[in-house]
């Protein structure tokens, strides 16, 4: 076991973490929905409003930043990761390079970025960064998600978290079973048990120190094009019994994905996760938060709009969302 890392994951995860490391892409994605284009300035004032909020650190412990995001600063000159890690807040960088389909005929895909992950990984250290996180996603489709798919993107989360622990940084190990579809509950149940028993079967084969890792999965629910939605009681029962059947007790703790949730209903799984959770601690015995982007963002970015004047309220509505989910995080809300 390494105390350092160990020690490090378990700040990362005692509060919440903010994901904010969109792609160049997604990033102009969603500042389009609110008319502002995307470029490196604008990108950076978005994320100064979030990482600059006062208060932030009493409810977000770590903040995911993307390539662009983890070179810039802020209005005063003072570098992002800096800026974060004066605040108490643990400055972390999203490592892998999205993701490429096995064939154009095909919905699965593999995760890109292992080549030269070392040398980044020591470029992203000396900025300041002390976690990273590597996302492979898994789509629920006629024969798909494959065997082939499964077990190619557990070994690379595998030789990727081995890679950031070499490196003396903490691991995000993020396998997404994505809601994209009409498939049920059970089938995403099914799905993701398959797939996260690969992922620790992989990291067990690489040497990886479990003690030192963060998972980030998806919750159970069932696909957003499902008439069929599951209540919100279901979705924390059937993620936890997923939890207690693949995910072994050394890991310190799971940050759950929003996956395109709202933030009402990403905040309410949450909180009803950690309410059975803490009536059962000994069979759920890690700490359970939340890794949202959209989910802590989106109100935020709406209240803004690209507009100097609302800034303030945007970081209002930014806190007021972090505080709900931190409480969530707690089973307290």
């Amino acid at each position: 076991m390494n105390n350092n890392l160990n020690k490090t994951a378990q700040e990362v995860l005692s509060r919440t973490i903010l994901a904010a490391d969109e792609s160049t892409k997604t990033i102009a994605k969603r500042l389009s929905t609110v008319g502002v284009e995307s470029n490196p300035e604008n990108n950076r004032q978005y994320r100064q409003i979030l990482f600059k909020a006062d208060g932030i650190e009493n409810y977000v412990s770590g903040v995911i930043l993307y390539d662009e995001t983890v070179r810039q600063s802020d209005d005063d000159g003072v570098p992002f990761p800096k800026a974060l890690t004066d605040k108490g807040v643990v400055p972390g960088i999203k490592v892998d390079k999205g993701t490429v389909k096995f064939s154009e005929d095909k919905v699965d895909s593999y995760t890109d970025g292992l080549d030269g992950l070392s040398d980044r990984y020591t470029e992203y250290k000396n900025m300041g960064t002390r976690f990273s996180k590597w996302r492979a996603v898994y789509t629920i489709a006629d024969g798909s998600p494959t065997n082939e798919s499964i077990q190619r993107n557990a070994e690379d989360l595998a030789v990727y978290a081995k890679a950031s622990q070499d490196a003396g940084i903490v691991p995000i190990v993020e396998p997404e079973v994505l809601m994209d579809g009409n498939h049920s509950l059970e089938q995403d149940k099914e799905v993701t048990t398959k797939v996260l028993t690969a992922v620790f079967d992989a990291l067990k084969k690489q040497g990886v120190d479990l003690s030192g890792i963060i998972l980030k999965p998806n919750m159970i629910t069932s696909g957003k094009d499902n008439s069929q939605q599951a209540d919100v009681e279901t979705v924390a029962r059937e993620t936890l019994e997923v939890l207690k059947q693949t995910v072994p007790f050394a890991v310190p703790g799971i940050a759950f994905l929003s996956g395109g949730q709202s933030p009402d209903l990403a905040t309410d799984h949450l909180n009803a996760i950690n309410r059975l959770k803490n009536k059962n601690q000994s069979d759920y015995p890690w700490r359970v938060t939340a890794s949202y982007g959209r989910a802590l963002q989106g109100e935020a970015l709406e209240a803004w709009g690209g507009k100097k004047e609302n800034i303030e309220k945007a970081q209002k509505v930014f806190l007021d969302r972090a505080e709900k989910v931190y409480k969530a995080s707690l089973g307290e809300l």
